[in-house]
């Protein structure tokens, strides 16, 4: 019973919520194309907006690249640049560094959301229960840290790696290489394939539209104020 249930929520489970959301972002787009954005709360109030915000997208970021680059390289070019071991410090030291970053940000912003009533008001049910599921999510990952500095021989550690690339690679039995693994890798891993599934449903959708052409961008925003200029007439 055990072994079907690992199966279900390890190896059947992450298919679901990826398919949930390639179809359900494919059809929003289609159908509901006016409520692909971020829903910014900051025409409401700018108070600790900037902040949160640059702390949680900068910190976060790094921690998804990171995860992408980590777990995906082909371990042929990790061997010729770094041993399994050197490969999992700089794992916790870069993800623990940009977790704590990014859980500061979205606490600054979750205080934000909750205590300020007009964007209380205007948020959905959604709205605050997917920046907890962020929360939690960056919680756990960075409460493998510790759970993994005492596992330095790098057999868990490649153990996951291996659970990631059997993921992508459709790999039959991929559940059970998350058999004996510690209970909290396997909750970040669930919670992790859930925000996908939620994803298509609530305003994580417009992270398929993220500028990141802005950081490299040439030109100048020209910004137009409406505040009268000393000396002139508006």
């Amino acid at each position: 019973m055990s072994n079907w249930i690992n199966t279900a929520l390890f190896g059947v489970y992450p298919y679901v919520c990826l398919t949930v959301l390639l179809l359900g972002s494919l059809v929003r787009f289609d159908y509901g194309a006016y409520t692909w954005k971020s829903d910014s709360s900051q025409l409401l109030r700018r108070g600790r907006l900037r902040l949160g915000s640059n702390l949680f997208h900068y910190g976060v970021l790094t921690v998804i690249i990171g995860h992408f680059v980590g777990f995906l390289i082909p371990d042929v070019l990790i061997s010729w640049l770094i041993n399994p071991a050197q490969h999992e410090l700089l794992a916790m030291a870069v993800g623990g560094v940009a977790g704590f970053i990014a859980i500061i940000g979205l606490s600054i912003l979750i205080h934000r959301r909750l205590t300020d009533p007009r964007i209380r008001q205007n948020s959905r049910a959604w709205d605050i229960a997917i920046v907890f599921m962020l929360w939690s999510q960056l919680a756990l990952g960075l409460l493998t840290v510790p759970v993994s500095a005492m596992h330095m021989n790098s057999a868990l550690f490649m153990q996951l790696v291996g659970y990631v690339k059997g993921i992508v690679t459709f790999r039959p039995d991929v559940a059970q290489l998350l058999v004996g693994t510690p209970l909290i890798f396997r909750m970040h891993i669930f919670l992790g394939f859930t925000i996908f599934l939620a994803s298509p449903f609530t305003r994580m959708i417009h992270i398929w539209s993220a500028p990141v052409w802005y950081l490299g961008r040439r030109g100048y925003q020209i910004v137009r104020t409406r505040r009268r200029v000393q000396g002139r007439q508006p």
